[in-house]
């Protein structure tokens, strides 16, 4: 659950939360598997869009004393094994199966994405099929030929690149740091207990103290600078350093910044997104999501929609994670948050009704 701390300085000088989730640690998987005794596995997304990361050794110990596999989202961690510098992978830190996409943090174009599979927990023939079933016949070389050549790049230069890009994204952050307004993560989060580890490779700034909310940021430095920003959401915006930047593309962000810190007072203001406590999030499961999607449905206005359950995948962009999964129960919080961000300007592309003046909810049966 997210946990508070840093931040825009609230009333009386004290940090407001960050509003920032962070992974779950063992102590927490231990008590999710001692509640569902019938869980077939543990899914642990690690880094977080935001650089921060799950005690997976911890994790995977727990996960193994519970005889289950321990499965490893680690799409932002392709360049993790590669620096001693960076945060664990998931494959030194015992973990069964590694999800990692290449696309993101690595040299590869877009959707390389690869498995990394160790212990028997999972059959590699299963997976194998598993993977078939959902991927493509018609593969592409480009894809196999970029992995290829990233896997090359990072075992003969990899260190080298990285240890370059560590420097740069020290750099980076000390500047922002001395812009007015600007509050850079750091290590403060891992110091505080808060995140087991922090990619420093990630440039996650807090922008609330200029008066704007992180997607608004976004939108600005994109319309006046050209300059397209990682991620962003209410409080803060984003940016990845990798192996390929270099001067220039350092200058052009901390441009951007300067430029966003001197224009912030031009950006119209809009209402304010009402953002939850976090044990709100936390819906009842009604039914499962499978059982709620293909039920039958209808649609109805938000005001009447508290206390039914839900038959569509809500998720505010960025950054896509879902607030609202099939079959979980809407509360009244939970719509105050998802309708204050849409008249924010939140994106949220998986609704049946972006705007969410309506929802898709299973049929009540009279």
């Amino acid at each position: 659950p997210p946990r508070g701390g840093g931040g825009a300085r609230a009333p009386g000088g004290c940090p407001p939360p960050r509003h920032l989730a962070h992974p779950p640690e063992p102590d927490d998987v231990r008590r999710a598997l001692r509640e569902h005794p019938d869980a077939k596995g543990m899914l642990l997304i690690t880094p977080t869009d935001w650089g921060t990361c799950a005690d997976i050794a911890g994790v995977a110990r727990v996960c193994h004393e519970y005889d289950v596999p321990l499965i490893v989202d680690e799409a932002w961690g392709a360049h993790l094994p590669f620096h001693p510098a960076l945060p664990p992978w998931g494959m030194d830190a015992e973990a069964d199966l590694v999800v990692t996409s290449v696309h993101k943090m690595g040299g590869a174009i877009e959707q390389s994405s690869v498995f990394h599979l160790q212990y028997d927990r999972v059959s590699p023939e299963v997976l194998a099929q598993r993977e078939d079933l959902l991927g493509t016949t018609s593969a592409s070389s480009l894809v196999y030929a970029t992995l290829d050549g990233w896997r090359r790049q990072m075992v003969e230069q990899g260190h080298d690149l990285l240890d370059a890009a560590l420097r740069r994204a020290e750099r980076i952050r000390a500047a922002a740091a001395d812009m007015p307004g600007l509050r850079p993560m750091g290590r403060e989060v891992v110091d505080a207990g808060l995140a087991a580890s922090f990619d420093p490779l990630k440039i996650v700034i807090d922008v609330r103290e200029l008066g704007v909310s992180g997607m608004q940021a976004t939108e600005w430095v994109r319309d006046h600078c050209h300059v397209d920003l990682g991620g962003s959401d209410t409080c803060r915006i984003s940016a990845s350093v990798t192996h390929a930047d270099d001067d220039h593309t350092e200058e052009v962000l901390l441009g951007a910044l300067r430029a966003l810190v001197e224009g912030a007072g031009s950006i119209e203001r809009r209402p304010s997104v009402r953002l939850p406590e976090p044990p709100v999030l936390e819906l009842e499961q009604a039914m499962s999501p499978r059982a709620a999607f293909f039920a039958e449905v209808e649609h109805v206005p938000a005001e009447r929609a508290a206390g039914r359950v839900c038959a569509e995948t809500i998720s505010p962009y960025p950054p896509g994670v879902p607030v609202i999964a099939p079959g979980e129960v809407i509360t009244d919080e939970v719509l105050d948050y998802l309708r204050s961000g849409a008249e924010h300007g939140v994106l949220i592309p998986d609704a049946a009704d972006s705007s969410l003046r309506t929802l898709r909810v299973v049929r009540t049966v009279s």
